[in-house]
């Protein structure tokens, strides 16, 4: 069925340095892949749940197409939760990918 398929970002979450310290665990360079409902930690050790917390609510959001002026399309930088730690997170959107609702959800489309 092709009338109901659905596009979404994949997404790119990146560890950045900034001016400060990190004082967690993350390390520069580190990243995940968001594809579709899919986190992909291609070469991380590990990535800190407090991160992730903060990170999830943004992800799709940023996954979808979204109108021009939208602030969820320009602001990709988003801090570590802990004040102290200098790390910062890059989402950046890559290719774009067709979905099928019938593929995702036992719910019909009405």
């Amino acid at each position: 069925m092709t009338d109901d398929l659905f596009t979404l970002y994949t997404l790119k979450v990146e560890v950045l340095a900034t001016d400060r310290p990190f004082v967690c665990s993350h390390r520069e360079g580190d990243y995940f892949i968001v594809e579709g409902e899919n986190l992909v930690f291609p070469q991380t050790r590990s990535f800190s749940m407090y991160v992730l917390a903060t990170l999830l609510p943004m992800l799709p959001a940023k996954q979808r197409l979204l109108q021009k002026n939208d602030w969820m399309r320009s602001d990709a930088i988003i801090a570590c939760p802990d004040p102290n730690c200098g790390a910062v997170f890059k989402i950046t959107r890559k290719k774009q990918k067709k979905f099928s609702h019938a593929e995702t959800t036992v719910v019909p489309l009405s």
